[in-house]
């Protein structure tokens, strides 16, 4: 970029100022790429078109199949149609590191037909599974997966025209797994999730609905993230077409649908994934063990590389035109941003994002892939996790910065967990408390959770569990009066309202967790037996009158409706107003709503008082000791307060009962 212009993100974050050459670089690194990637006049968009190319298509005579193989010798298309013949369907090869063989006959591959590729290269002879494959099926005896023809007679008929994502609202997301949707024990389907969980959904209020685990994996218990088909929707739960319907029923009720795709790294497996698929080592990936994730045990991919780059960006288009996905949740983003995959790094200065640590490739894929998801579809919503808090990442990259739209805020179950374990209740700290909700990257947006599918894995704890423990196992019933249950049903609900309602501009929840569900997720694995009893939702205790879990799941409904009617994350100011630590008092101000907590676990406040920086009269309009939300009721949504001056100074007081919270409105 030319050097006499500033960068906005410096007026933004004035700390970065001693990085301005850094950032500089960032942005001619992007310039340069995007030069070296497009002819002149071509798009991002036109550059992206590898699954309109290659893969499996119709033609007026017949099929064409089309690979990227640049190291492979010899490619020969083998399947059901021919009898899995070796010699009777040759690739030719074409400039570029392409290959090509047109089949005459439209019903030569029909719908389901099964087919591989035999690659002849420098790791021998080998069955692969085509690249852009789009549908991967497992043989339920063998085990092993082939690729699908999918072809149904009528293509999907979509009915969602009319939706576009509202731009500028906060993202309410519900994070969901659609395997493990069901409550019996067995995986799940789209269509029992489109039957089930949409509705669900929409009646608590949530807006958007994050996909786990759709890209076709090999191992269930990876929970998505070990990808081994890029382009393939996992059978597991259906066909493509059925994700379809899901997603198009998903507008209809009026949410968006984000996809969580990972990019970050792939499956090793050669049988069933793209490692080594024309049989060099890094054809999309690192060489030598720079190529080799050694936390994951997985394949890291080369960003620099032309046919990565590619290959990733033809894949965001896909899934956004194919399957009409409103976004991303980019999986693993600090794996990408640092050769060290950010293992072991506490990034406690800004020198730590600007070092030779730095991927600086993966810097300008992520601002590729940003750019090409907004040229494709402007009101698109993408978050990136990134545990390392990399300035910029959700900065427009005209500005120089990355280019999402916000940043998972990944300390807030940390600190939760961090807390719980390390604070009795009772000794928290009410400053750090309140440091942590509110402090963000300048001007980045932050998507706020108190647990995610992360925090609730076999060795970890969700956070009900986390509270209760033990006493979870036969004290939720609401006959049984146990002391630990009601103050970890009480907490359950001020740790949620915290940190929806201070901890950033948007919020996220893992199915389940909205009312407190049980233990941990474990997949089936040899360990368990193979058992699917710990990875599936028990949705029926949710709705038991008789139980805890609906006193928690109708606080859920109450306090994400409370986002929506007061409009509270569009307000990025968060005003604190008190803090208490011996009394463990918190007060707060977001776009007029009042926030008082009582975080003591015994110490009730007779008359607490409130500052407001306005006169006027308020009302309750949430208590967290409703009785319909398994509270005592001690705390009236009648009474009105009124703000005038008083010996603490401007304000009201209230009676605010331990292990309580309350929001206030004025009238």
């Amino acid at each position: 970029m030319a050097q006499d212009q500033k960068l906005k993100i410096l007026d933004t974050d004035p700390l970065l100022a001693p990085f301005e050459g850094d950032l500089n670089a960032r942005m001619d690194r992007y310039e340069n790429a995007v030069k070296r990637l497009l002819a002149p006049g071509q798009t991002l968009s036109e550059f992206a078109e590898g699954a309109m190319y290659y893969g499996f298509h119709r033609t007026e005579t017949g099929w064409v199949y089309r690979e990227w193989a640049p190291a492979a010798k010899a490619l020969h298309l083998i399947g059901d149609f021919n009898g899995w013949n070796r010699e009777s369907h040759p690739l030719k090869a074409l400039p570029g590191g392409s290959w090509e063989i047109e089949i005459p006959g439209k019903d030569t591959l029909k719908n389901l037909s099964r087919v591989k590729v035999q690659v002849t290269g420098g790791r021998g002879v080998e069955d692969r599974i085509p690249l852009y494959a789009n549908y991967v099926v497992q043989d339920p005896v063998t085990k092993a997966f082939d690729a699908a023809i999918w072809a149904p007679e009528k293509p999907f008929a979509w009915t969602d025209q009319d939706f576009h994502p509202a731009r500028n609202v906060p993202p309410l997301i519900y994070e969901a797994h659609v395997g493990m949707a069901t409550e019996e024990e067995r995986v799940g389907t789209y269509a029992e999730f489109t039957r089930d969980m949409l509705p669900r959904i929409q009646r608590d209020g949530y807006n958007t609905v994050q996909l786990m685990a759709i890209m076709e994996h090999p191992y269930y218990g990876s929970f998505g993230y070990q990808v081994s088909n890029f382009f393939a929707a996992s059978s597991r739960y259906g066909t493509p077409d059925e994700l379809k319907a899901l997603i198009n029923r998903a507008h209809e009720l009026g949410l968006s649908v984000l996809l969580d795709i990972v990019h970050s790294h792939a499956v090793k497996n050669t049988a069933e994934g793209i490692s080594g698929f024309d049989g060099s080592d890094d054809q999309f990936f690192k060489a030598g063990p720079a190529g080799y994730h050694p936390a994951w045990d997985s394949r890291v991919f080369d960003y620099g590389k032309t046919g990565t780059i590619h290959f990733l960006l033809s894949n965001i288009r896909f899934w956004l035109e194919e399957y009409h996905f409103d976004g991303f949740r980019f999986d693993g983003v600090t794996s990408m941003l640092y050769h060290d995959h950010g293992l072991g790094s506490a990034f406690m200065n800004y020198s730590m994002y600007f070092s030779m640590n730095t991927d600086v490739d993966a810097v300008t894929y992520l601002q590729l892939a940003m750019k090409l998801t907004k040229e494709l579809k402007p009101e698109s919503f993408c978050i990136a996790e990134d545990m390392s808090g990399m300035p910029g990442m959700c900065r427009p990259i005209e500005e120089g910065g990355i280019g999402f739209d916000a940043r998972l805020g990944m300390g807030l179950p940390d600190y939760w967990i961090k807390t719980i374990k390390e604070k009795p209740f009772g000794h928290w700290d009410i400053g750090r408390l309140f440091y942590e909700m509110v402090s963000h990257r300048p001007g980045e947006k932050t998507i706020a959770y108190a647990e995610s599918h992360d925090q609730a894995l076999v060795g970890d704890k969700t956070l009900m569990f986390r509270l209760a423990d033990k006493e979870m196992y036969w004290s939720m019933n609401k006959s049984s009066e146990n002391m630990v249950v009601t103050q970890a049903e009480a907490l359950h609900k001020m740790i949620r309202l915290v940190t929806a309602t201070a901890g950033g501009d948007g919020y996220l929840n893992f199915m389940g967790n909205e009312f407190g569900h049980p233990e941990w997720i474990d997949f089936p694995r040899e360990g368990n037996g193979w058992s699917y009893a710990k990875a599936r939702r028990l949705w029926s205790l949710s709705e038991r009158e008789d139980l805890r879990y609906v006193d928690l799941g109708r606080f859920d409904r109450a306090m994400i409706r409370l986002l929506r009617e007061y409009d509270l994350l569009s307000e990025p100011y968060v005003m604190g107003l008190l803090q208490h630590e011996d009394h463990q008092i918190l007060i707060y101000d977001r776009k007029g709503c009042l926030f008082a907590f009582n975080f003591h676990p015994s110490e009730s406040q007779q008359a607490q008082f409130v500052p407001v920086p306005d006169t006027g009269d308020y009302r309750v309009i949430l208590s967290t000791d409703d009785k319909q939300f398994g509270g005592f009721g001690n705390i009236s949504d009648d009474t009105v307060y009124t703000s005038k001056q008083q010996p603490d100074g401007q304000g009201f007081y209230i009676y605010l009962p331990a292990q309580t919270a309350v929001v206030l409105h004025k009238v």
